[in-house]
């Protein structure tokens, strides 16, 4: 039976508000088998800055939970304060958090959605593997409503709309009635 450390402790995720930014901290701890403590700092689901740290030395420890406990709080609370003194506000850290689009939460994204949904081709007739065509079916193999006699099931569920936009969609919708 495995030792209850075998197991990773439990990590620490907090939002910081900075300067009209929301700074996502992350720590988790890997475990015994890979003894390391990580730390990540998000803004905008991109990964600003990160830190790293074994504790392989404490793994012979009797009170090794907590002393990993303990490295992890001060690894999480040291990554919060550097946000808060301002570590992250340089042009060089903006720019990293900015090398792909983010958005804040509820932000919609109406002018990316629509660029997407203009660029994707047509839908066309489903192509099957390793599969006969059924009678009446084109040569290629490939399934279509008047091959199935009829239409798909589900077919009216199809929509071109992204998925973020569906739930937008529903939860505006759930507001509104």
């Amino acid at each position: 039976m495995a030792r209850p450390f075998d197991r990773a402790v439990s990590g620490f995720n907090h939002n910081v508000s900075h300067k009209g930014r929301v700074f996502h901290v992350q720590t988790e701890d890997s475990g015994v088998n890979n003894p390391t403590i990580v730390t990540l700092l998000y803004v905008g689901g991109n990964i600003l800055a990160s830190k790293k740290t074994s504790y392989a030395e404490l793994v012979g420890s009797p009170n090794l939970p907590e002393l990993v406990r303990q490295r992890m709080e001060d690894q999480h609370k040291q990554m919060l304060k550097n946000v808060v003194a301002g570590k992250y506000d340089s042009a060089e850290a903006a720019q990293a958090a900015q090398a792909v689009k983010a958005y804040q939460p509820g932000q919609l994204a109406e002018d990316a959605a629509s660029k997407r949904a203009a660029a994707r081709p047509a839908p066309g007739p489903i192509p099957l593997i390793n599969e006969a065509p059924r009678p009446g079916a084109p040569e290629s193999g490939a399934v279509t409503p008047e091959s199935l006699g009829g239409t798909l099931f589900g077919e009216d569920l199809v929509s071109e709309k992204s998925l973020d936009e569906v739930i937008l969609g529903y939860l505006a919708a759930e507001k509104e009635g």
